[in-house]
């Protein structure tokens, strides 16, 4: 399964779509590397990329709630803690199977892509509407 960018995950804010879809195509390679190698130092160094970016985007997307002064940021920062965790399960299930397992490719599914869809489309988006409501001036 390849995780896909569609209209269900569009927040509406620029900087955060657009490193959102950088994640899902770094969550693809990684994927990808799964399949066209078993090698476990491909894997790693693939999860490496990912956990490299997602720690850049986490970081900006926290900095923006701060800067905007949004209420739910400690409960965010909370949920980006919980991927964290997700990535660090991954390194040690590449590290005891030896390599990229099916196993290893259903917990990226289930754990990284599924939260990600559903981390954007209730988190991201409610940051996404609290900063439009913010910039407008509209009632919060």
């Amino acid at each position: 399964m390849r995780a896909e960018f569609d209209e269900s995950l569009v927040t509406g804010n620029e900087m955060i779509d657009s490193q959102h879809k950088e994640l899902i195509d770094k969550i693809n390679k990684l994927l990808d590397s799964c399949e066209t190698s078993k090698d476990k130092v491909v894997s790693v160094k693939t999860l490496d990329y990912l956990a490299d970016y997602t720690e850049f985007h986490f970081g900006e997307e926290e900095k923006l709630q701060e800067e905007i002064t949004y209420p739910g940021v400690e409960k965010h920062k909370e949920e980006h803690e919980k991927l964290r965790q997700v990535v660090r399960d991954l390194y040690n299930m590449l590290e005891e199977e030896e390599g990229p397992s099916a196993a290893f490719v259903e917990a990226v599914n289930k754990n990284v892509v599924e939260w990600l869809y559903n981390h954007i489309k209730t988190f991201d988006r409610s940051v996404a509407e609290y900063k439009f409501m913010h910039e407008n001036g509209e009632r919060l």
